[in-house]
């Protein structure tokens, strides 16, 4: 059995009830003007604007459709005061009623613009401002500080932009981003990172992130408190500010050393990209081994070029060889005659003299002759000593120069069927065969084809190598050294 209502009063739906006091109001505010503040300031992507406008008890919805924004002739901020005309109406599908505006017109600055300005003159003229104060951000910080809220969507669009970019240690200091003591917090957290000691249990960051979301100046108010901006200015580690989105413009970013337009852009600004990195450290190291190699080839053509002017080792030799030769002829020839010479003029003197004085100028002549031998063998043998250290430096200059010494260190010289020397492998044909000379014997071979030796190749079951030539068939040492180059 239903239960029937005794009551009179008429029964209404949720949707009758929304459309009666639409009308009841847009009767009795057909035409409104109101004064207030601008909070909030939204465009939608279809042309529309929704925004704010309050004062100091009340907040109230305002739209403004697309045909009547796109002839606004100065922009909507937060903050600015306005008139604006219209009617009022209600919005039945949220339950809240709302100003259709129709024309809107600047009724001069909003009181917390007035403030905003006037701090911002104040700290300006202190110097809190300078550029001169900033300071650069390090190009790769090992360790980055982050100041905000620790469940926001913030932190993890900061985490997952320096992942993407360049993973580094992230060091964050929760704090209120908006509130009573807000400001407080974002003042200490700074203070914090920047009381830390280099040596203490938590690292010191390199540079320092002060992030928060969008909204409307008074939720970003916090970050416009002098205690804010004073420490953001005297901090030591480079800071860079993140506030609000691209047009939102607070007291901290002036201050900061840096001002990004949103969060994510401040991660970007804190870190380079590793992988443009790695690209440009391999663009730069390519670089450097062709320019290396560029020098190493001009070295080697003008080594070959200067090896050309070189004389012969045999003609260096033989030539002093000759010297020795003509200096020990008349070394020898010199000593005989110098002797017949004094023998002569002994005998000359012999018979001049008295027989009393005989023996004594005998022996006075002895003595003389002597001492002159003495002498004479001592710059005899200066002069071959020092033709004998000639002689050896010549031998080591010969030795260097010539090739066997190249053949020791591992090189070989490689000559056809006919003996001549093969100077490059590309006149060099598969199937011709070859002799290789290295610094214990000589070794026939066949060329194989061109190309690096695989390990396969170098396998017992194919050799490259054949029969080793006997040491008689060595070329004789004697003969003319041979071209290394």
């Amino acid at each position: 059995m239903a239960h029937s209502s005794t009551s009179n009063t008429p029964e209404y739906t949720v949707s009758e009830l929304s459309h009666a006091l639409k009308l009841t109001v847009e009767r009795a505010y057909d035409r409104v003007r109101v004064r207030g503040e601008l909070g909030r300031v939204v465009v939608a992507r279809s042309g529309h604007v929704y925004l704010d406008m309050k004062d100091e008890k009340a907040v109230i919805d305002g739209v403004i459709w697309k045909s009547g924004a796109a002839s606004l002739g100065f922009r909507l901020e937060e903050g600015l005061e306005v008139v604006a005309e219209g009617r009022l109406s209600t919005f039945p599908g949220r339950s809240k009623y709302q100003i259709i505006i129709e024309r809107i017109e600047p009724a001069g600055e909003g009181a917390l613009m007035a403030l905003l300005e006037a701090r911002k003159k104040a700290l300006t003229a202190e110097g809190l401002f300078n550029p001169d104060r900033k300071k650069a951000p390090p190009f790769l910080p090992q360790v980055i500080g982050v100041v905000t809220s620790p469940t926001g969507a913030v932190i993890r669009d900061i985490l997952h932009r320096l992942n993407d970019r360049f993973p580094r240690r992230v060091l964050l200091w929760p704090v209120l981003v908006q509130g009573d003591h807000a400001a407080e917090q974002i003042a200490h957290a700074i203070e914090g990172f920047n009381a830390l000691t280099p040596c203490g249990p938590v690292p010191v960051p390199d540079v320092l992130i002060v992030a928060r979301g969008g909204g409307a100046i008074e939720d970003l108010w916090a970050f416009n408190e002098e205690i804010v901006v004073r420490a953001a200015a005297q901090s030591r580690i480079p800071l860079i500010s993140a506030v609000g989105h691209e047009t939102d413009m607070t007291l901290i970013d002036h201050a900061s050393d840096r001002r990004a337009p949103t969060p994510t852009a401040a991660a970007e600004m804190a870190v380079p990209v590793r992988r443009e990195l790695i690209e440009r450290i391999t663009i730069i190291n390519a670089r450097l081994m062709t320019t290396l190699r560029r020098n190493l080839d001009r070295k080697e053509v003008d080594l070959k070029a200067a090896s050309r002017g070189l004389p012969r080792h045999t003609a260096l030799l033989n030539e002093r060889v000759q010297v020795l030769d003509f200096v020990s002829s008349r070394l020898g020839q010199s000593a005989r005659i110098g002797v017949e010479r004094k023998q002569a003029r002994l005998q000359a003197l012999t018979l001049q003299i008295r027989p009393v004085r005989l023996k004594r100028d005998f022996d006075r002549k002895v003595h003389r002759f002597d001492a002159t031998g003495a002498r004479l063998r001592q710059v005899c043998l200066r002069a071959l000593s020092s033709m004998e250290y000639s002689l050896k430096g010549l031998d080591a200059r010969l030795e260097t120069l010539s090739h066997k010494s190249a053949l020791k260190r591992g090189f070989a010289l490689v000559r056809d069927a006919e003996g001549r020397l093969v100077r490059r492998g590309a006149v060099l044909n598969e199937g011709q065969a070859v002799s290789l000379i290295f610094d214990d014997g000589e070794l026939r071979a066949v060329i194989k084809g061109k190309g690096a030796i695989t390990r396969s190749e170098l396998s017992p079951q194919r050799p490259i190598m054949t029969e080793p030539i006997s040491r008689s068939h060595k070329p004789d040492s004697s003969s003319e050294q041979g071209d290394l180059f």
